[in-house]
């Protein structure tokens, strides 16, 4: 049986997905449950930011439309300074270092799909952003990025036997700690992010 060949991106907000809207000439489908923007291959879901809203997008986007593959776009901190502003990212493995597990008290794990031939990084998903540097130094520990989103995408995926890949790029560093300064480095760094997908990411999917 032949794969469909739809992909679904799955972005938190407006704010990142602009680039990804206009690049790829995708049109207003829905507005409600979520924002669903798409053309004859790719359905976009801004699902809002979070796990419930990120988890609810995916499982809304299996139900109705069936891709071959939810992915999963985006600005993510870094926890160290292991990484430099605007670097794109594949990400290898979320955490959820706010959600320990019953037993062993270690964060839960989650496994995404990988594709070959990228830079790759850790990820911790928080319900909350993390700006304070010494809170991200502790983090720095157990992953290289920290977003609000990642670990909720790959469980819903599995869930729904849906292949799930991941990207970031780092919005900021342990030196940035004001919203304003996430904003302003997401709109300086989103259009090359976007290029990074069409010219890397893409071809490969």
């Amino acid at each position: 049986m032949e794969k469909n060949p739809l992909i679904c991106l799955v972005m938190a907000t407006i704010l990142e997905a602009k680039p990804f809207i206009g690049g790829l000439s995708l049109i207003r489908l829905d507005s409600k449950p979520f924002p669903v923007y798409r053309n004859k291959n790719h359905i976009l879901i801004v699902s809002g930011i979070g796990k419930a809203n990120v988890a609810m997008a995916c499982a809304y986007s299996c139900l109705r439309f069936g891709p071959f593959c939810i992915v999963n776009l985006g600005a993510a901190g870094a926890t160290g300074n292991g990484h430099t502003l605007g670097e794109p990212l594949h990400i290898k493995k979320a955490f959820e270092c706010d959600r320990p597990q019953f037993k062993s008290k270690s964060p839960h794990r989650h496994m995404p799909d990988i594709l070959k031939g990228f830079s790759y990084a850790t990820i911790t998903t928080f319900d909350r952003p993390v700006l304070d540097p010494a809170e991200r130094q502790k983090l720095s520990k157990t992953a290289d990025l920290i977003d609000m989103e990642s670990a909720s995408v790959i469980q819903a995926c599995k869930k729904f036997k849906t292949k799930c890949y991941i990207f970031k790029f780092v919005s900021d560093t342990p030196e940035h700690t004001r919203d304003n300064d996430i904003i302003e480095n997401i709109k300086i760094y989103r259009n090359t992010f976007f290029s990074f997908f069409r010219e890397s990411v893409l071809p490969l999917l």
